[in-house]
């Protein structure tokens, strides 16, 4: 697996563009997340289609080609530096294939920010793009707006990445070992909807595998997980860290199946990373070469994550 383009850090007075590529998003939350960034000295904008809700399907933020417009139109602006999403739910499958990649692609690298839902964006920016993507905390998520620990390890990664090169998990060692690939990964629910698309990758060999997910009960986890290994989607994977499974049963149900499921590859695992949906979520890049360390449950970039 090819390491990805690092698109560069930001500095004090960046302009991010904040887009809704799936769900509604509240305004008083928005406005919560744009105060903070707004505190870190960046130059918010925030995408026309925001604050809408699709006229029948009111799961989504505005219709498919708006959503679409949105991210298009912000990443292809010269003058925005990052792209942050303002949150997850659903939607961005029924929007990724009316983007413009080649017009994307030609617009060059530029930080991406955004997790949940937004796993189908990480897919996509990897295999048409080449580019180091951030699956980190979004800018109207309640998990965001209040919790300092998520806010200011999205921070540093963003203007002090060289600070952050080692991810420190407080979990636990599901299977013991060091491995070294490069980091994808994201919502296991999504991971599993992707089979077959035309953004998604082949596999995950040669990765360091981080999965999640929320509100799925263990049955479904394991329908996914057993899917994908069926698929031969974890062959040759180098390792696997586990973020939260929140909503998804009880902890030693959760933990007995992924122990099912997961134990026979015979690589290294760490459990309760701290990413995904949970409070003070660590920011993690994909696309970035790194080793494993499941013993002393650690993760350390080759290089920081922004150039």
């Amino acid at each position: 697996m090819k390491r990805s383009v690092r698109p560069s850090r930001l500095a004090p007075g960046a302009r991010v563009a904040v887009v809704a590529p799936s769900g509604p998003v509240p305004e008083e939350r928005l406005q919560a997340g744009l105060d903070i960034l707004r505190g870190w000295d960046l130059d918010p904008v925030v995408g026309p289609h925001v604050l809408e809700r699709h006229g029948d399907l009111d799961y989504l933020a505005g219709t498919d080609a708006d959503r679409a417009a949105d991210l298009q139109s912000a990443w292809c602006d010269p003058s925005v530096d990052a792209v942050l999403c303002a949150r997850g739910g659903y939607g961005v499958q029924r929007m990724t294939d009316l983007l413009d990649w080649e017009a994307m692609r030609a617009a060059g690298p530029k930080v991406f920010v955004g997790f949940s839902d937004i796993t189908a964006l990480h897919e996509a920016f990897a295999t048409r793009l080449g580019l180091v993507t951030l699956h980190g905390p979004m800018a109207a998520g309640i998990d965001f707006i209040k919790n300092a620990r998520a806010q200011e390890h999205l921070k540093a990664t963003l203007f002090a990445p060289e600070t952050v090169r080692t991810i420190v998990s407080g979990g636990r060692t599901l299977a013991p070992g060091r491995a070294r690939g490069v980091t994808l990964g994201g919502c296991l629910c999504l991971l599993a909807a992707e089979r077959g698309t035309p953004h998604a990758r082949p596999s995950a060999r040669g990765g360091l595998l981080c999965l999640e997910d929320v509100g799925e009960e263990t049955y479904r986890l394991d329908r996914y997980l057993t899917q994908l290994l069926r698929a031969g989607w974890f062959d040759g994977v180098r390792g696997v860290l586990l973020g939260s499974w929140r909503e998804c049963g009880p902890e030693e149900k959760v933990r007995a199946l992924l122990a099912d499921r997961l134990g026979g590859l015979g690589v290294p695992v760490v459990e309760e990373f701290g990413f995904g949906h949970c409070d003070g979520a660590l920011t993690m890049p994909f696309g970035v070469a790194a080793e494993l360390d499941a013993d002393a449950r650690t993760l350390t970039l080759d290089e920081p994550a922004l150039r």
